[in-house]
């Protein structure tokens, strides 16, 4: 299995995963503790968020998007790709992996217990921007 993390730093997990274009890879196989095998640093026109959703693209290739937040409609185009999204508070990318494998994540939306109005995928940075429900990117 291949697992991407949203990491800006590529040292903790990140949100906005629309705008996100570094990403740490892991393999898992159920077997050996998940590694790490990759880093990808994309270009500004290959952030999801306002990228041509007819052509390919590197997250193509993984199971599961490990990420501090993302929008409805982040969740909607990867799943379009075959791509499970969730969602964590957990800081350390390896440690988001091992959380997710064990079945400790949740998705974009749950245990959210707040209305957010009209808030749309990454557009959603008004009033609620330092909320912590990982509800939205």
């Amino acid at each position: 299995m291949r697992i991407a993390v949203t990491s800006q730093n590529y040292r903790t997990v990140t949100g906005h995963a629309g705008r996100a274009r570094r990403f740490i890879v892991f393999e898992a196989d159920g077997q050996e503790p998940p590694r790490e095998v990759e880093r990808l640093d994309l270009d500004t026109d290959m952030a999801i968020h306002g990228f041509d959703h007819r052509a390919a693209h590197p997250l193509d290739s993984m199971n599961v998007l490990i990420t501090g937040g993302a929008g409805a409609g982040f969740v909607q185009h990867l799943a379009a790709r075959g791509v499970l999204v969730v969602a964590t508070e957990e800081i350390d990318p390896g440690m988001a992996v091992e959380a997710f494998i064990a079945g400790r994540v949740k998705s974009p939306g749950a245990g959210c217990n707040h209305d957010h109005g009209d808030l749309d995928d990454d557009h959603a940075h008004g009033s609620e921007q330092g909320h912590t429900c990982n509800c939205h990117g």
